[in-house]
């Protein structure tokens, strides 16, 4: 007696042998087989394609870096972290390969990119859209490309504005004082004015670049904005609720180096922040936690602003505790 009759799901079997020969049909038996040949081979398909999700995928979606010199990232942690197939390149570009560079983007279907200096202004031109943010401040680091398109977005400051939101302060109706002028003090800026900083003071040496930044805030923004040539051993304002470095003073390896400023003007009612991320701890902050002020270090804003290139690259929540703890163990 036939006990198994699994493997021919797709004929009436009769429970013996002697059973099948009383059907007098040779032609009844032949069909039972091939239907079993047959539901075996579908078996092994069902099989194969159920296994495809975990068979490897050799075509990793691309992001990266362009710039001269290259910076390092932390972006890999993250793809792993969330277990997707993304590769972060890290490309030196050339300012005159820029444009062909940019087409590479799209040719490769790149996901998106980062970029440095001397490339966050001049690939403008090579940009189909902008945020809003981006268009104030006139300058670009990250590019996100969408069906051949490419979308020019400014991290810097958001990732800053999302750090210090985190550490529970508030922008809204506060006075910031802004060390620099430059790159990462012009994005800082027009974020904390688009947050609902109620005004702004622009510290810079160079006179033509302050009053073109505190310009800028005035007329792109609702927050108003005054320059203020920095000087020997500047006071800080007394109504100064946030006070920024956003100069490079401090950077590894100048680490004994801090801006030049009156640290007695520094008050415990007031949130002092560096950009440098390279060591966490600066001279700078130490100086203003002496005085009682709070402090945040410039290794959130990088953290956070990683993070906001990692989601608008894959449309996935950045693993942003993975993404900082890669970050710290770069600079041990």
């Amino acid at each position: 007696e036939i006990q198994d009759q699994s493997i021919y799901p797709y004929c009436e079997l009769p429970g013996t042998m002697g059973e099948i020969q009383g059907y007098g049909s040779e032609r009844y038996l032949f069909r039972c087989i091939v239907k079993a040949s047959l539901d075996s081979i579908l078996r092994m398909i069902l099989k194969k394609r159920k296994g495809h999700s975990n068979m490897k995928n050799y075509r990793a979606e691309l992001t990266g870096v362009f710039g001269d010199p290259v910076d390092g990232v932390v972006e890999d942690a993250a793809f792993a972290a969330k277990n997707l197939n993304y590769r972060y390149l890290t490309i030196k570009v050339l300012p005159e390969d820029l444009g062909k560079a940019m087409d590479s983007v799209k040719i490769f279907g790149m996901k998106g990119i980062n970029l440095t200096m001397p490339h966050k202004i001049k690939v403008l031109p090579y940009l189909d859209k902008l945020s809003p943010a981006a268009e104030i401040i006139g300058a670009v680091n990250t590019v996100i490309q969408k069906e051949g398109k490419l979308f020019g977005e400014n991290t810097d400051g958001k990732g800053f504005v999302t750090a210090l939101k985190n550490s529970g302060e508030t922008l809204d109706k506060k006075n910031v004082t802004i060390l620099g002028a430059g790159g990462a003090a012009r994005a800082i800026a027009v974020e904390c004015a688009l947050n609902g900083a109620a005004h702004i003071n622009i510290i810079n040496r160079s006179i033509e670049k302050g009053e073109e930044l505190a310009s800028l805030i005035q007329m792109k923004t609702d927050s108003s904005a005054k320059y203020l040539n920095w000087k020997n051993n500047m006071e800080i304002p007394s109504d100064t609720d946030i006070l920024i470095n956003a100069t490079s003073i401090g950077f590894s390896p100048n680490v004994t180096d801090k801006p030049d400023i009156d640290y007695t003007t520094i008050t415990p009612e007031m949130c002092v922040c560096d950009v440098i991320f390279n060591p966490a701890e600066t001279i700078f902050l130490k100086s203003a936690a002496e005085n009682g002020a709070k402090t945040i270090t410039g290794l959130g804003m990088l953290v956070q602003q990683a993070a906001l290139n990692f989601t608008l690259w894959t449309g996935v929540e950045a693993p942003v505790d993975v993404m900082e703890d890669a970050l710290k163990k770069e600079f041990e």
